[in-house]
């Protein structure tokens, strides 16, 4: 790492964010096409590899701080090292919940869904389209495509609370119900949390790029009133 120019160790540091996200929305997509398909085999790669990514994570976080210590970078490179660090909390956090998601697949294993999974895929896509929008911002060093977050955190919170009041509704019609609609409210609920930790992630971007911090939850919300 010495002898290496800074731009080359940034340039690497870059794809192994890249091929950290691209295994996140992997883990993210295979464990909601899990609960869909009742693949319980799925469901079990999905929490196996969770490992890796909790790994890369540690590795990331490894090398950020060595690139801190060893080529003490200034300005705008010190802020894409900063936003490294906090990107990679959030990414880790997003598989948490992708493992989540798989395990109450393997929860709900052997029992008929009260109701077809709609609105659970859907937010899924947007959770998909939202990890892939932070990453290209990023990447691209394009801050408008983190701004592109805030529809989308509304249109996930939006089905949240289409989730929610279908599921109440299954409970209130039926006590049996309570145990798989909790289930399939949670699922939802972690897919939301995976959109708030693709905002935060978008507003690291912004840092990185211009220097000044928004909070694009609040943003969303301010829109929805």
């Amino acid at each position: 790492m010495k002898n290496q120019p800074l731009t080359d160790e940034l340039e690497k540091l870059k794809e192994e964010l890249l091929k950290m996200a691209r295994l996140l929305e992997q883990q993210v997509h295979n464990s909601v096409k899990s609960m869909i398909d009742k693949d319980i085999n799925l469901a079990r790669e999905v929490i196996n590899r969770d490992d890796i990514i909790d790994q890369m994570q540690l590795d990331i976080e490894k090398k950020c701080l060595s690139l801190i210590a060893m080529k003490q970078p200034m300005a705008g490179d010190l802020r894409f090292i900063g936003t490294a660090l906090r990107i990679i909390i959030d990414m880790e956090r997003m598989a948490d919940h992708a493992e989540d998601i798989a395990q109450i697949t393997i929860d709900l294993y052997d029992q008929h869904y009260i109701k077809p999974l709609i609105d659970i895929p859907r937010m899924a896509a947007i959770a998909a389209e939202m990890i892939q929008k932070a990453i290209k911002a990023f990447t691209d060093k394009k801050s408008n495509l983190a701004m592109e977050l805030i529809p989308l955190e509304n249109e996930m919170d939006g089905l949240y609370n289409q989730v929610f009041s279908e599921l109440l509704l299954y409970m209130m019609q039926d006590t049996k119900n309570i145990p798989q609609a909790t289930d399939l409210l949670l699922a939802a609920g972690h897919l939301e949390r995976i959109g708030d930790h693709a905002t935060n992630f978008g507003e690291m971007v912004i840092y990185t790029i211009k220097g000044e911090r928004l909070d694009l939850n609040k943003m969303a919300r301010s829109q929805r009133k």
